[in-house]
């Protein structure tokens, strides 16, 4: 889920601290110095979709773990590849969306959709110190590759 601020934004990782924006700014361009509206239109370019693996949950703050399983609503991502075919890979910034999808959204997926390729990449928050920024974007890089 997004945090607190990118919530109140209505922007994706709209909190300063986290290295999202600084890390995909590095591998394409897209960095907090361009507009919202463009960086995610680079992203598109580039062939990379953005999306919550939960829809809506309850939580106070804005730690995953401070998400109430029992709260946790997924995004309909089965109609989304199917609007989506060529859709590949899937990465998770972080555990808990990996961890979320691998709960709520994969029971649900079809059979179209055994094709795909996932990876957990290290998360981008800055509740993620134990990992340096160079590794991180190191680990980063993969979004770019070819299938």
């Amino acid at each position: 889920m997004p945090s607190e601020e990118s919530l109140l934004r209505g922007q994706y990782y709209a909190k300063p601290q986290n290295v999202f924006w600084r890390i995909v700014g590095e591998l394409i361009g897209a960095s907090r110095d361009v507009a919202y509206a463009e960086r995610i239109e680079m992203l598109k370019s580039h062939g990379i979709s953005l999306w919550d693996v939960m829809e809506s949950c309850e939580r106070r703050g804005s730690l995953d773990s401070a998400i109430e399983e029992s709260s946790i609503r997924p995004n309909k991502l089965a109609e989304f590849y199917a609007k989506h075919p060529g859709i590949s890979h899937v990465f998770f910034n972080g555990t808990k969306a990996e961890a979320a999808y691998r709960h709520y959204v994969m029971p649900r997926l079809k059979q179209s959709c055994a094709h795909l390729l996932y990876e957990r990449l290290p998360s981008t928050s800055p509740a993620n110190a134990s990992i340096s920024y160079p590794e991180k974007l190191q680990a980063w890089r993969k979004v770019l590759l070819d299938p």
